[in-house]
């Protein structure tokens, strides 16, 4: 692995924009990745391996739950320094980036907006130090994009629940300590409970041969016949609606991270460019690498402004589910295309680990696929500005 030596384009001053608060947090998080995860992720790629000893290090730069209020162990901060936080550590890796936002987005905020008060101060803190790290029950083998056909479900059995089913592609299950597993009662609503492992019946086998996110721990979660205490149902929020909030504060936190991802690829790229002599000149002084440097800088430009009025709207409880899924697709689709141009800048090095692009390209495969693929994010931009639901 070559040395880190990433600076991050800022094409229309955007540090202007930023608080004080919001650059040492972004600035703290991007000295952690060049410290501790580029020199090692290429290595944990390659034996497509989670690299569990960075846990302290997502936790003591703030990556988990940093919005949540400090009371609960949280940083209290706001939306943009969660975002900036998230582009820092895409940049390093999506897969690390993942574990990070399941965290925080997917367990931590359902406890903590659905939950009681004593779920709160049981789980919350030890999930902000990284003692307790949580997955996200949602998807199944059968309903991905239509989580509303779950078939797994609970049966009230007086002093306890009783949790049937199965749930697919979910990220930190196999070393989970916690799961939020959205389930239907018996009239067919959907409610979140909380599993613990070590329940009797709860297995997490892991997935393995990904080509994706391999730097990343991905798994099920099967329930058989798991008795789950009354005390760890959410009771705040039921229904589809439940989930789907968790879901925009992840994809949130995935249009800030994809940026971090396409700003790595487009430095690595201009960096050889520069240094890359062909027919006796760098091969950044030719027009079609010029053309593609260009356009990378002018789309990552408008990704960070659009998340950056995210962030606003976001902090002032203001942003809708439709700008968030805005937010998302465009942000991925913009990355995975500056993945593939950049990969074509460094030519046969691209492919090498080497250089971060290949990795980028591959694990992007997934981000413009997991929560709500690319197509879904179309349709609930087109709902939204077309009063028609085309997913019945």
């Amino acid at each position: 692995m070559r040395p880190d030596l990433f600076e991050a384009p800022d094409y229309y001053n955007l540090d202007e924009l930023l608080s004080e608060e919001h650059k040492l947090v972004r600035d703290a998080a991007r000295q952690w990745v060049k410290r501790d995860i580029t020199p090692i992720i290429e290595e944990f790629a390659q034996k497509a391996e989670f690299p569990k000893q960075i846990i302290g290090g997502l936790a003591e730069i703030g990556a988990f739950g940093p919005y949540i209020p400090v009371e609960y162990g949280g940083a209290g901060l706001d939306q943009i320094s969660y975002g900036l936080i998230m582009q820092e550590i895409e940049r390093g890796d999506s897969g690390v980036r993942s574990t990070a936002s399941v965290q925080s987005s997917l367990v931590m905020y359902p406890i903590f907006a659905y939950g009681t008060e004593d779920q709160r101060k049981k789980y919350l803190p030890k999930l902000a130090t990284g003692e307790y790290m949580g997955c996200f029950g949602l998807t199944e083998p059968d309903h991905g994009s239509n989580p509303s056909g779950m078939v797994t479900n609970f049966k009230d059995k007086g002093d306890h629940f009783l949790l049937n089913g199965a749930k697919l592609w979910i990220s930190n299950s196999p070393f989970a300590d916690i799961a939020v597993v959205w389930a239907k009662n018996e009239e067919g609503r959907i409610h979140g409970l909380i599993v613990e492992r070590g329940m009797e019946g709860f297995s997490t086998p892991e997935t393995h041969n990904k080509w994706s996110l391999r730097a990343s721990a991905t798994g099920e979660l099967i329930f058989d016949n798991v008795k789950v205490p009354k005390e760890n149902l959410l009771p705040g929020k039921n229904g589809l609606g439940a989930p789907l909030g968790c879901l925009d504060s992840a994809r949130y936190g995935i249009a800030w991270g994809a940026i971090g991802a396409a700003m790595d690829c487009y430095d690595t790229a201009l960096r050889y460019a520069k240094e890359r002599i062909q027919f006796g000149k760098p091969i950044a002084a030719t027009q079609l690498q010029q053309k593609k440097l260009a356009e990378m800088i002018t789309e990552i430009t408008k990704a960070q402004l659009l998340a950056f009025r995210l962030g606003q709207l976001k902090n002032e409880g203001r942003a809708t589910t439709a700008q968030i899924s805005m937010a998302k697709r465009n942000n991925v689709e913009m990355a995975i295309k500056i993945a593939r141009e950049a990969r074509q800048v460094l030519g046969g090095m691209g492919i090498t680990g080497e250089y971060s692009i290949m990795r980028h390209m591959m694990n992007l495969e997934s981000v413009i696929t997991y929560e709500g693929t690319h197509d879904i994010h179309l349709l609930i931009t087109g709902a939204d500005i077309t009063g028609h639901n085309a997913f019945k």
